[in-house]
């Protein structure tokens, strides 16, 4: 354990020094006996990932190798004292330096005898002076990179086998752990155990007892140990021990593993009914027996008694079959008015489950002490968009549930009788319904029925035939009174406009004022004009995104004077049927009540894109979203939030979305409002007018 240890020891400390701070830089070993020459050299291979080491001579050089390791050395051949191959064959004599490269740098000759030589004493190049500093520098280059791999596997062995040697301490901890752990363990049995447990060899030669042999038998275990074991018993599975020693050890081979009755001898010679059970192992090629012994006196006198109890209960028995027959024919009928009940509740159920599932409302029954759902069907999954597996067993939300009445969650302790609400879908979608519940009770846990009539369609058909209704009436009167509005105000225009120049009667600045009402007027005239139903719009096949690049510079420039931006994101689209004009001024009425409602530096998105055999034109402001309130009369006349508004802009808008059959759609929120108007790509022959 101790030689383990300091291998780990001394692997650790070789990692260390290999992947220590300073050991980042390369040490490289240069010897010159001219330090002119060393100077030349350290110029040519100063880097920040090499440390140069000079050396005067041969003994310097040695003395350097002692203290550090290096990566390469430059070697000058004529040096005094000890010259260059001399230093050399003594590095390479020497076990931890003898790998490291040598380059021989000589002004002497490049004859075959000195390169030989060289190259005899372990250099790995001969290089002569004036050497080529670049050709120099990328030598050095390759030794350092052969150098820092050398190092870098090392490092990595290292480590592997410092894993290794770790992984084997555990191993021996825990096998020394469990060990012990198990010595422990079967002494702690081997004396707390009630049956006596001894060990013995093929010769019958007793090994070991434990401490209940003095209590089963009388015997001290020094008494037993080495004697045999024969003479613990008297009888072995129905054979007299005495009478046969040697079939007696054969039989004990032969029944390891099972639990033989025998008869057991105490010391005191009285007898006992004893469990035996053996088992064999073998331990350096000898065989060795364990053996547990069960006193068992006390159940075999209770089976004794059991004996003569089951005599006198056969007697009983007979009675008792007797009152069981007569018993079972009372449970036979009883049995048979079971099924007819079960048989109607089974139709019962059927009926309810077919009713259940089959209903176009949407059914739920849930626990009222949790809360939890036991069923719903089909249309409630259809409806919600929830799977089965989402909602058994889940508790109900009743958030999802919103009396209309109050805008609170409904109260389901109480009973409901067509109450008008509004649920949640998975989808986040708002739908409308009737909702009554019904309290009911299931084997035998309280629950509630809960019904719900989806409405949503109607309440949308209602709301729908209301704003058409209104807008007929706008168009009927817009068409009656016009006429009629539209000449007095051409006469009055224009007499005020001659009157102009009569200066005495009127001023001008009164005129002005009048002509800028009037116009206003018969600009709101027009403007209700344009709701009226019979308007016949001129429709031509052309393009959405040729429309929006020619107003762009008019909304750019509108934009820019309140300090907003505006941003086109348009998207190939195929051509549709369009009245020019009507889009031109459905486009413009949103954008510019998209700037109004944006703060300074606000950003107005223009988009469009194709979807679904459609175009759509899609307008987003970055305001602070519309009201419910006010999003549920958006396209009422008259309806403005504006102070100088005339509430018909978005009602002339959905009056240009219906000529054209296209659907407007807003969404909106605290990061500001999106209107998506749908255009058909292939619309019916009747739009083409």
């Amino acid at each position: 354990m101790n030689t383990v240890t300091e291998n780990l020891t001394h692997q650790k400390n070789s990692i260390e020094k290999l992947t220590s701070p300073h050991s980042n830089k390369v040490n490289i070993l240069m010897v010159d006996d001219h330090p002119e020459n060393l100077l030349a050299l350290k110029a040519v291979l100063t880097s920040p990932n090499y440390h140069l080491v000079s050396a005067n001579s041969g003994k310097e050089a040695l003395k350097c190798m002692l203290k550090q390791d290096f990566a390469v050395i430059l070697l000058d051949v004529q040096m005094p004292g000890l010259n260059g191959f001399e230093t050399a064959k003594l590095i390479k004599a020497r076990e931890k330096t003898r790998h490291i490269p040598i380059i021989f740098i000589t002004a002497i000759s490049l004859d075959m005898e000195h390169v030989y030589e060289g190259y005899s004493v372990g250099a790995i190049d001969y290089i002569m002076k004036p050497f080529n500093p670049k050709t120099l520098k990328y030598k050095i280059e390759q030794f350092v990179k052969i150098h820092q791999n050398h190092q870098e596997n090392i490092i990595q062995t290292d480590r592997e086998r410092k894993v290794e040697l770790n992984e084997m301490n555990k191993k021996l901890d825990r096998t020394t752990l469990n060990l012990r752990r198990t010595e422990a363990l079967s002494k702690v049995i081997g004396e707390t155990i009630v049956d006596t447990i001894l060990t013995f060899d093929d010769q019958g030669s007793i090994l070991s007892v434990n401490p209940a042999i003095k209590s089963m038998f009388g015997y001290r275990a020094e008494e037993l140990i080495g004697g045999n074991v024969l003479r613990l018993f008297l009888t072995w599975m129905g054979d007299h021990v005495q009478d046969s020693s040697f079939s007696f050890l054969s039989s004990i081979k032969e029944s390891a593993g099972k639990v033989i009755e025998s008869v057991a001898v105490r010391k005191d010679e009285s007898h006992f009914h004893a469990d035996i059970l053996i088992g064999e192992t073998t331990i350096e090629k000898h065989n060795l027996f364990v053996c547990s012994i069960r006193d068992v006196t006390e159940r075999k006198q209770i089976e004794e008694i059991k004996k003569l109890q089951y005599n006198n209960m056969e007697q009983i028995v007979e009675k008792r079959t007797q009152e069981l027959i007569r018993a079972n024919e009372r449970l036979q009928n009883e049995i048979e008015e079971r099924e007819r009940i079960a048989s109607h509740l089974y139709r019962s159920q059927e009926r309810f489950r077919k009713i259940f599932e089959s209903s176009p409302c949407l059914m739920a029954i849930f626990s009222q002490k949790n809360l939890t759902f036991i069923e719903v069907n089909t249309s409630w999954l259809n409806f919600t968009g929830y799977s089965m597996t989402e909602l058994e067993k889940h508790k109900i939300n009743v958030k999802n549930f919103i009396d209309e009445s109050t805008g609170k969650p409904i109260n389901l302790d109480l009973k409901i009788r067509n109450k008008k609400i509004s649920y949640k879908t998975k989808d986040g979608d708002i739908r409308d319904g009737l909702l009554s519940t019904e309290m009911i009770d299931i084997h035998p846990e309280p629950c509630t029925l809960m019904v719900l009539t989806d409405i949503t369609e109607t309440v949308h058909l209602e709301k729908e035939m209301s704003r058409l209704d209104r807008l007929n009436l706008i168009g009927e009167m817009a068409a009656g009174i016009a006429h009629e509005i539209r000449n007095p105000m051409t006469t009055v225009q224009g007499f005020l406009q001659l009157s102009r120049n009569d200066s005495a009667n009127l001023s001008a600045e009164i005129i002005d004022l009048m002509l800028d009402e009037l116009t206003r007027a018969n600009s709101i005239i027009t403007e209700f004009l344009n709701l009226a139903k019979n308007k016949v719009s001129v429709k031509k096949k052309q393009n959405l995104n040729t429309i929006l690049e020619a107003l762009s510079p008019l909304i750019q420039a509108e934009a820019f004077r309140s300090s907003k931006h505006v941003k086109l994101e348009l998207n190939q689209c195929p051509d549709i049927f369009i009245d020019q004009k009507e889009i031109r001024q459905l486009i413009l009425n949103i954008a510019l009540n998209g700037l109004d409602a944006m703060s300074s530096n606000g950003k107005l998105t223009i988009k469009t894109y194709t979807e679904k055999q459609a175009v759509i034109l899609e307008i987003k402001d970055q305001g602070h979203g519309i009201s419910p309130e006010v999003l549920q009369k958006l396209g009422t006349p008259f309806f403005t939030t504006k102070e100088t508004g005339t509430g018909l802009g978005l009602a002339i808008c959905y009056s240009v979305a219906k000529r054209h059959h296209a659907e407007i759609d807003i969404s909106t929120g605290d990061e500001g409002s999106t209107f998506s108007i749908r255009f058909n790509i292939n619309p019916s022959s009747t739009d083409y007018s």
